[in-house]
């Protein structure tokens, strides 16, 4: 009988739809099978048009992709574009889909439902719009006012170009990681352990873990933040007499309300996240609809700005709040009396009360907070305002007459840095802003198309959101006054919001958009840190980690979120969003730095199993980022990049000590069947596997004869998670799998 050769494509972890169906038809009818080659109709191929992925063959592309195709006229209204895309908004969620599929299986009312294909998300609804939800933040609502304030516009340019350069080149790696092979579901950390090693994928996804679950604590208090400072102040339990004592006060308030807050969200995923899941689109609007009212408030600046006075005793910004009226006396029926802003400054509203002395020598003015995008104002925001703590924000070429005795400044109503700034803070203070970027690769089983979808995805949000900030930078130093752009709080614009002071219609769009914000993304890192724990404790390759690898009946992560909920309180009792975003800085930036290290590691060894066919990547790429990363960590705090650097390298050498390479790849503690390689035994020395493959296509057109003239071997190649084995159907595994050009995963047939 003539030997045929066929080509099947397998997607990972499935079998092949095809398989029984040549087998069936060559056991029972003895029939030879059509003869296919790839990229020919009906071999399952999914072609490939990005311009970011080296295609292997010049096939064209499927011209029926994303067209509507109807039979019939009636079937246009069952699935029209539009309505598809409004669906798929509708029910958009921010979860991987290992997590919908745990609350499903713990779903108990009603009948039990047939399992239903999960839906194959596109690149804007599954990689997109989670990556900008996850970059787009905390940073941005409550603290990027202030660094464009105090850094100037330059050194803040500076500042977000480097953070964003540093994610773009890590979104290459991995985009690289993405179009090598087979993308695994699971998610980035079992893309790039898969990928990269378990030594580098242990060491990424620890690091991860711990940014994820630090990026938590951050989220919960800025969410108090905003709770206690601009929606309900009058909530707060502990309440400072004086001025002095008020930052301890909210301290102890963010540490209480913070640990509440926590125990909710924690108990709220452990019910169930499918709750959570319900409200992703809600989060998601309050964070374009903010974004849109920052932009709709500058554009109406230009004609008519907002008016937010701000009250200035000499130089000096004063807090607006105990006071109505920016005036040291008034008249009233002839009579001059005085202001509440008299009675903050001397120690009687009589006129011959005795008064502060800088009080005494300057007088009051009012200016606009917001002069608009016009005004020119821009000039004065240009360079940096650094200082200690406890500096007054003063107001530069304003008049002011120095007084000899400041010792009692610090009990007076002036607006005055909280901390000491400088530049290598606010990089750190920044730089969470920027993370996220592997929100899109977190959903890898859920996509249409991981190859294509990740990479584009990816890379279209980080350049989305790279030029919101830079945009954002530019416009705050030329709308806003320089003296409301370093108060951190707003307490000279009567307690709002800086930014809300902005945005049209109303400052409590920015205010409840980012409160919600900062809910969901909270919510969403106390889901996803205890099951990327889970998957690395599965894994094996951390054997103290194991216990964690257990959960609920339906693999719910019940103990790795009982640990994450624990590490979350330790940043929750810093109490300082300042303080606690360097710290998972940190983490991020150990966690790109290992990705972009691994990459450019893995090209320059020429390592068979590496072959991304990402166009645009290069192994100096990879090693600008490591370098940009490693430089960004020492820049932000030179110690606690020493004890990330640690942690890292312990995790990382203790997994190559262990020696569990054998241990990673699979979910489950069930051994892998062991499968023989396909050698025909030759007479001499014998050609290599891939050859005698090779030949055996080959000698398909001479019947009765195989590779180097002898009776060709009868074999095929199956996926590891077949499992088929039997004298006639002999496995080969190169590498783990075989690969094609494109990086799938094959099974070749040659049948007698």
């Amino acid at each position: 009988m003539p030997t045929n050769f066929t080509v099947v494509p397998v997607e990972d972890g499935k079998k092949s739809p095809h398989d029984d169906n040549v087998l069936r038809e060559e056991d029972e009818d003895g029939q030879d099978p059509p003869q296919t080659f790839p990229g020919e109709a009906g071999d399952g191929n999914p072609k490939e048009s990005s311009p970011f992925i080296n295609n292997t063959d010049n096939d064209r592309g499927n011209l029926y992709d994303g067209k509507n195709m109807a039979l019939f006229e009636e079937e246009m209204d069952s699935n029209p574009m539009v309505s598809s895309l409004l669906n798929k908004l509708a029910n958009y969620t921010n979860l991987t889909q290992g997590v919908i599929e745990h609350e499903e299986d713990d779903d108990d009312e009603g009948p039990k439902k047939p399992k239903v294909k999960s839906p194959q998300m596109g690149t804007f609804i599954g990689v997109y719009l989670p990556c900008m939800q996850n970059i787009l933040g905390v940073i941005l609502f409550l603290r990027l006012t202030w660094i464009v304030g105090t850094a100037g516009i330059m050194e803040s340019l500076a500042i977000v170009f480097m953070c964003c350069t540093c994610t773009m080149l890590t979104a290459i790696s991995m985009s690289a990681i993405a179009t090598n092979g087979v993308v695994p579901a699971g998610g980035s950390y079992y893309m790039i352990s898969r990928s990269l090693g378990p030594e580098f994928g242990g060491a990424v996804g620890f690091c991860f873990y711990l940014g994820t679950t630090f990026a938590g604590s951050m989220y919960i208090l800025g969410t108090i933040e905003i709770l206690l400072t601009y929606i309900v102040p009058s909530a707060a339990i502990f309440k400072a007499e004086d001025k002095e004592f008020a930052a301890d006060a909210m301290l102890n308030n963010m540490r209480v309300y913070g640990t509440c807050c926590l125990a909710l969200m924690a108990l709220v995923v452990f019910v169930g996240v499918k709750y959570v899941n319900k409200l992703a689109l809600v989060f998601l609007a309050c964070v374009v609809l903010s974004i849109i009212a920052i932009y709709a408030g500058v554009i109406k600046t230009a004609f008519d700005p907002p008016d937010f006075p701000i009250c200035l005793l000499g130089n000096r910004t004063l807090q607006n709040h105990n006071f109505d009226k920016c005036l040291k006396t008034e008249e009233v029926d002839n009579v001059t009396v005085t202001t509440k802003l008299w009675s903050l400054f001397c120690n009687g509203p009589e006129l011959n009360a005795t008064c502060n002395e800088y009080f005494t020598l300057n007088n009051v003015t009012e200016i606009q907070g917001i002069p608009g995008l016009t005004s020119g104002v821009i000039s004065d925001n240009m360079w940096s305002d650094y200082g200690p703590a406890g500096m007054l924000v003063e107001k530069e070429r304003h008049p002011s007459v120095p007084a000899t005795d400041n010792s009692n400044d610090i009990s007076m109503p002036y607006v005055a840095n909280d901390i000491a700034t400088f530049f290598t803070l606010l990089v750190g203070i920044y730089f969470p802003s920027v993370t996220g970027i592997m929100a899109g690769s977190n959903r890898s089983g859920d996509l249409r198309d991981a190859q294509r979808s990740i990479p584009i995805g990816t890379i279209l949000a980080i350049a989305t959101t790279s030029f919101i900030y830079i945009s954002c930078v530019v416009l705050f130093g030329a709308c806003i006054e320089s003296v409301v752009l370093r108060d951190k709080f707003g307490d000279s614009v009567k307690g709002n919001l800086v930014i809300g002071t902005l945005s049209w219609p109303s400052p409590w769009v920015i205010v409840i958009g980012s409160f919600f914000s900062c809910c969901g993304a909270g919510l969403q890192s106390l889901t996803g840190a205890p099951r990327l724990l889970q998957a690395i404790a599965r894994d094996g390759i951390v054997p103290f980690l194991q216990v964690f690898g257990h959960g609920k009946a339906n693999g719910e992560p019940t103990w790795a979120l009982l640990l994450t909920a624990g590490i979350c309180e330790i940043g929750i009792l810093i109490a300082s969003l300042d303080a606690v975003a360097p710290i998972l800085s940190m983490f991020f930036l150990m966690c790109y730095l290992f990705v972009n290290l691994a990459c450019a590691v893995q090209t320059l060894l020429r390592t068979p199993n590496w072959r991304p066919r990402f166009k645009f990547y290069h192994w100096a790429l990879s090693f600008l980022g490591m370098s940009l990363c490693l430089s960004l960590m020492f820049i932000c705090s030179w110690y606690y990049a020493l004890v990330a650097m640690m942690i890292a390298g312990c995790i990382y050498k203790y997994i190559e000590y262990r020696g569990s390479r054998e241990g990673v790849g699979r979910r489950d503690p069930r051994p892998v069947p062991q499968r023989r390689p396909l050698r025909p035994q030759p007479t001499g020395g014998g050609p290599a596997p891939h050859q005698e493959l090779e030949a055996a296509a080959a000698g398909a057109a001479q019947p009765g004869r195989g590779a180097g003239g002898q009776a060709p071997a009868t074999a095929v190649l199956h996926h590891p998670a077949q499992g088929r084995q039997g004298p006639d159907h002999r496995g080969l595994r190169a590498g783990g799998y075989l690969h094609d050009q494109g990086g799938r995963v094959q099974e070749s047939r040659a049948e007698h």
